[in-house]
């Protein structure tokens, strides 16, 4: 198992909606994710900065193949659709991501 974290802004006009929309999640969407190895998944805002840091745990063996399966899928991209307009991406991040991924420098296990 692998943890990871992503880090990425959300447009604070994007509040309300957004939190709604994750209290209220896809179920094909959470069914992509768990197909594609992906558990422990959550999201934490810290307002007001407006930075959001994503948490899960990757059970799977191929973490590009996985990857790939869920940015292929319709229902996913359709969520992403919704989703993405309320992001901000930080600078900082490489090309070719949207959310940017952080270095774990600690664990307590």
């Amino acid at each position: 198992m692998k943890r990871m974290g992503q880090i990425i802004g959300l447009k604070p006009e994007h509040t309300a909606e957004y939190k709604r929309l994750h209290a209220e999640v896809w179920p094909d969407v959470l069914a992509r994710l768990r197909q594609s190895n992906i558990t422990n998944y959550s999201i934490f805002l810290r307002e007001p900065e407006m930075l959001m840091f994503s948490y899960w745990e990757y059970t799977g063996t191929d973490f590009e193949a996985d990857s790939a399966a869920i940015a292929a899928d319709p229902v996913t991209r359709d969520w992403w659709k919704i989703c993405g307009p309320m992001q901000s991406p930080l600078d900082s991040r490489s090309e070719g991501e949207w959310w940017a991924p952080m270095e774990e420098v600690f664990h307590l296990p």
